[in-house]
This record gives structure tokens, sequence and C-alpha cells, in this order.
């Protein structure tokens, strides 16, 4: 009898086995990776670049799949939504920037989401990607749980949107500081912008990293970005179908 009840409770035994293994293994990889970034401060030793592709070899090396990674971690990308909520606290701190500049963070929000939009649809049309991957890349520049929101509305695929959210995030953050170094936007309200309308979540990371005022700037225009997308998203579906 007790051999049968094992029987019945071996796919709940393993799933369990499988989100343990892969949960421990990612964030043991960030764990790591941020002490090495902490003992070797370069642009390709961030824990959002080594992780990623530590996390690749492993799988490639395992043959593990993305469907039994995702299944093992979903959890993880549950939290970005908390997470995301959470730069509200800092926010709040410096609501007095939003009140002093709210037509400039207006007016660059709105003008940085249509860009980010019109430049995915564009490229992707160029070198012939098919509509559904199409859609799929549209919301890259947002937040993750906002993304896959957006995604799914306008008949994209949100577990694509959340890997493409990821891989422009990533460059963001990696390339961000460099390429802000060659472009004439040296005030905190630009470099913050940039990094909140371009790279969300990491972008807002790697900005605190360079001033908490950056940081903060960055933060307060990944979330407009994100309601603003979120509630123009009807508009886009009837507009690309």
């Amino acid at each position: 009898m007790n051999f049968e009840l094992l029987l019945t409770y071996r796919p709940l035994l393993m799933a369990a086995e499988v989100t343990l293994l892969w949960s421990v293994l990612t964030i043991g990889l960030y764990w790591l990776s941020k002490h090495f970034h902490r003992r070797y401060k370069r642009w390709w030793t961030t824990p959002i670049i080594i992780t990623p592709i530590l996390l690749i070899i492993i799988t490639l090396l395992s043959h593990t799949n993305y469907n039994v990674y995702i299944r093992g971690t979903h959890w993880l990308i549950a939290l970005l939504g908390p997470a995301t909520v959470a730069f509200a606290v800092p926010i709040y701190k410096r609501r007095n920037i939003m009140v002093l500049y709210w037509r400039t963070l207006s007016i660059g929000v709105v003008f940085g989401s249509i860009l980010s939009i019109a430049s995915a649809w564009f490229l992707a049309s160029a070198v012939g990607i098919t509509d559904a991957l199409r859609l799929s890349l549209l919301p890259r520049s947002i937040s993750t749980p906002f993304a896959m929101v957006i995604s799914g509305e306008i008949g994209g695929t949100p577990e694509l949107t959340a890997l493409f959210v990821i891989l422009t995030g990533i460059f963001g953050a990696s390339f961000g500081q460099l390429l802000l170094y060659w472009l004439p936007l040296k005030s905190k309200m630009s470099m913050g912008a940039s990094f909140g309308i371009a790279a969300h979540v990491a972008g807002s990371s790697k900005a605190y990293e360079l001033d908490n005022e950056v940081g903060t700037i960055a933060a307060l225009v990944m979330v407009l970005t994100g309601i603003f997308n979120v509630l123009i998203a009807p508009l886009l579906e009837i507009i690309l179908t």
C-alpha cells in the first residue's frame, strides 16, 4: 500500500526535486557571481551576465531543455512583481523629483515607449521575423511583470517576451554606461531616464551603482513606462491586429 502511495506521489516528488535543484543552482550562482563582481569590478563580471552564461552552459551539458528549467524557477519570475513594486520606496522618498520634473518625465516616458515599440517592430519586420515572435519583441524594454501582461494582450508569447526582456536588461545594463560616456547626456535626469526606459530593472540597478539619485530616477521612469505601456496595450492590440 505504501509503495502504491509512493508511486502516486512520485510525479509531485520529482517536480519538487527539479524545482529545488534549479532554484538552488540559480540563486547559488547569482550569489557567487555577486562576490566575484565585488572583487573584480568590470562590466562583463556583473552577475546579470555571468549567471545566465553559467546556467546556459550547465543546461547544455546536462541536456536540460528550457521547459524543465522554467518549471523549476518560475517562482523566481513571479517575485519580479513584488521586486518592481519595492522600487516605490525610494521613489516615494524622492517624490519631489516627480513633482519638479513631471513634464520632462511624462514626455520622456511617452516618446521613449513609442520609440522602443516602433524600433522593435520595424527591425523585426526588416529581418523577416514572423508575427507572433515580432509581437513578443515589442514590450522588451519594460520590466517583466508588465511586459508579460502586454505580450499576452497583443497576441505575443509571454514566455518569449520574458526572455527578450532579460536579454534587453543585460545588454542595457552592460553597455549603457559605455554608451552614455559617448553621448552628450551628463545630467542625472537624462542618465537615469535612459537606464529606466531602455533597460528596466537591470538598468535601474546599474543606475543605483552610479548614483543614488540617478537610480531613483531610473526606477521612477521604469515604473511609469510600465504603467503607460499597460494602459496603451488595448490600443496596440487594435493597431496591430
